[in-house]
């Protein structure tokens, strides 16, 4: 388990059936060293040896985008591409004037972080993107704004003021019939995130954030993939194709009795799925193993992993599916599926519990009680298809 351990603080089951999608939650000094996630080293690492364009990395100030020839300059290659060199000075003089620095996806580029992101998967059971924001002065980057998803916040370092004003739509999306109304002029709360502290704000919520405690802030949002009744349907009208009333013309040219006899048809499949206990939870295992966001390919190995004790491997997701068989066990993950004998049933389970941390080979043949040829045998399957990725030679 990873020693952030956000699940915990944030109230486990409780936080799940009372504060989710609903209220906002602080947890001030929630983690003793959240310098394990990322440091001002890691970012400058990340700045000098990524090639990252806006806006995947940007400026920003008073809710706008700086252009990038304000901190980058161009530089042509041989190859007559051209790519965006950023300038350290030019970047530190639009910080010190009030920009705000973001990095979008820090979770593809930082593995503490995209661990961290994992472990959000696995508990909230949907995807997790995590951005990183940082800020030099009191002037807002943002404005006052909503986000189309729940985000978890975490103070790295630094201080940051948070005024919350709440929601002024029930669940706002990106694509949506209409607009929130203006946000009241008065918040109605204001917090100061100090490193450690996390800060859980379900979407819709419009609030406002500035480094305006006369220090220099760096924090971490990891954004919450949203699961709504639109996509349910809309996976629904898919599914459903499997009967012949979804798939036939509709019946534009046909009488007015006619067309209420086939809407009366529609109307049939559609309810008996709707009424179908446990719809909820199929297009939920369905995101779950069909879910492709974290791939990792195990070079130098591209063919089998190698059967030697000490390599290590892990699962490229935390939303894997594991059931019995009449025959063995079945194990879905990474929009694949595998049948296997029951004896690989303490191997998955083992490389599921462990995840997203890597395990060697070694464990996995203790934890089924068999070879390490044959633990070789089935991760080299897992990893043909996506679902494991090495992390370790076996020197």
């Amino acid at each position: 388990m990873s020693p952030l351990n956000l699940a915990a603080h944030l109230g486990q089951d409780e936080f799940l059936a009372q504060v989710l999608h609903r209220q906002y939650r602080h947890i001030p000094d929630a983690l003793a060293d959240p310098g394990q996630l990322i440091t001002w080293d890691d970012l400058n690492t990340i700045l000098a040896t990524h090639r990252l364009e806006p806006p995947r990395f940007r400026l920003s100030a008073d809710g706008e985008m700086l252009p990038a020839h304000r901190y980058t300059a161009p530089v042509t290659t041989r190859r007559h591409t051209v790519w965006q060199r950023l300038h350290p000075a030019e970047l530190h003089a639009r910080l010190a004037e009030g920009a705000s620095l973001v990095i979008d996806a820090l979770d593809e580029l930082h593995p503490p972080v995209g661990r961290a992101a994992m472990e959000l998967e696995r508990w909230l059971r949907t995807g997790v993107q995590a951005n990183l924001y940082a800020s030099w002065t009191a002037r807002e980057g943002f404005g006052v704004h909503w986000d189309d998803h729940d985000v978890v916040v975490i103070q790295i370092d630094g201080a940051k003021r948070w005024k919350l004003y709440g929601p002024t739509r029930t669940a706002p999306m990106y694509k949506d019939t209409d607009e929130p109304e203006p946000p009241p002029k008065e918040p109605v709360a204001e917090l100061v995130l100090r490193p450690g502290d996390v800060l859980y704000l379900p979407r819709g919520w419009w609030h406002s954030v500035a480094a305006s405690e006369g220090e220099h802030s760096i924090h971490i949002t990891f954004g919450v993939q949203t699961t709504t009744g639109a996509q349910l349907l809309s996976w629904l009208a898919d599914d459903l194709r499997r009967h012949d009333v979804l798939r036939e013309d509709l019946p534009v040219h046909a009488t007015a009795a006619e067309q209420v006899t086939y809407l009366e048809r529609l109307r049939q499949e559609v309810t008996a799925s709707l009424e179908d206990p446990d719809l909820i939870g199929r297009y939920t295992a369905m995101r779950d193993v069909t879910d492709l966001t974290r791939l990792r390919p195990s070079l130098p190995h591209i063919i089998s992993v190698p059967a030697v004790p000490n390599v290590r491997v892990r699962l490229t997701t935390t939303r894997a599916l594991l059931e019995s068989s009449e025959e063995g066990v079945v194990f879905r993950a990474c929009d694949n599926e595998w049948e296997m004998a029951k004896e690989a049933m303490p191997l998955l389970q083992r490389l599921m519990s462990a995840a997203p941390t890597a395990v060697p080979l070694s464990e996995l043949a203790e934890a089924a009680a068999i070879s390490i040829v044959d633990v070789a045998a089935v991760v080299s399957a897992l990893m043909v298809g996506q679902a494991i990725t090495v992390e370790g030679s076996e020197r």
